[in-house]
């Protein structure tokens, strides 16, 4: 089992997209499985499309990431008599993550969907020194997965730590913006202290070029600048398109909806790539 975490702390640079999209071909191979830990739910919504889609008059769908780290709370806890206390806490340290995964309607595809609360629960997961939980919880799934795509964030809290903690690889998402690269260092300072304080076998798989325009100047003098630095820019980058709109639209990842697409064919040459490495 491979677990990848996609994290970029700058919103806005595809990390959704890049995730179901991967996680989509990674489908045609491999049971797979995404871990949206962003409140914003994109990936949850892409790939289930209405059924997770919440509003002001519409209840969040359940149970979902939220439901499990109240669960390693203990939020569920009676209490009343010591006895069922401990029944039920017993019984809670034996529900596993599998509990929280929805099927798509995407062969060897399932989600475990994100919830819009979950940053309510930050605090006190952090003063009770939960971090590890996820990272304990999907190695409990070994055996049921073999990828494991795990959205993140667009802040380096404590579900992007966890997420981190938790993963064997990372992909960062890079859209060609000055302000994007100078985020860089930040990052890879954080991946590399998270190396460094919690997990050691994590690897920055590479950096995925997104919206790249080969015609433009700009672009390509930014790619080259991070190139000369010694980053590792991944070979296959990710063009521009108005077909991801389309794809987020009718809930379809884009293997699905346009396989010969050439932004397909760009994913499908990264996904190569990585497995690769």
């Amino acid at each position: 089992m491979l677990t990848r975490v996609v994290f970029n702390q700058k919103g806005g640079v595809g990390k959704s997209s890049i995730t179901v999209n991967l996680a989509a071909i990674s489908a045609k191979h491999f049971k797979t499985l995404v871990i949206d830990l962003d409140p914003q739910a994109n990936s949850t919504q892409y790939l289930l499309g209405e059924a997770a889609t919440y509003a002001a008059d519409k209840p969040v769908l359940e149970p979902n990431i939220e439901n499990f780290y109240d669960d390693v709370l203990g939020g569920n806890q009676p209490k009343g008599l010591i006895g069922n206390a401990i029944g039920s806490l017993l019984k809670s340290r034996a529900k596993g993550l599998d509990s929280f995964i929805y099927p798509t309607a995407f062969p060897q595809l399932d989600v475990l969907p994100a919830s819009p609360k979950l940053g309510s629960l930050e605090h006190a997961l952090e003063s009770k020194h939960k971090i590890y939980k996820l990272r304990d919880a999907i190695i409990s799934l070994a055996g049921q997965y073999d990828r494991i795509y795990i959205d993140t964030p667009p802040a380096f809290n404590f579900f992007t730590l966890s997420a981190l903690i938790a993963a064997d690889r990372v992909l960062i998402p890079f859209d060609c913006d000055v302000f994007s690269k100078r985020a860089l260092q930040t990052l890879i300072e954080n991946v590399i202290e998270t190396q460094d304080d919690h997990n050691d076998r994590l690897e920055i798989e590479g950096i995925v070029v997104n919206q790249f325009q080969a015609q433009a100047k700009l672009p390509r003098e930014v790619v080259q600048q991070l190139k000369d630095e010694g980053l590792p820019v991944l070979n296959h980058m990710l063009p521009p398109s108005v077909l991801m709109k389309e794809s987020h639209l009718k809930n379809l990842p884009l293997v699905h909806l346009a396989p010969e697409h050439k932004l397909t064919l760009a994913y499908q040459a990264l996904f190569r790539e990585i497995e690769s490495l």
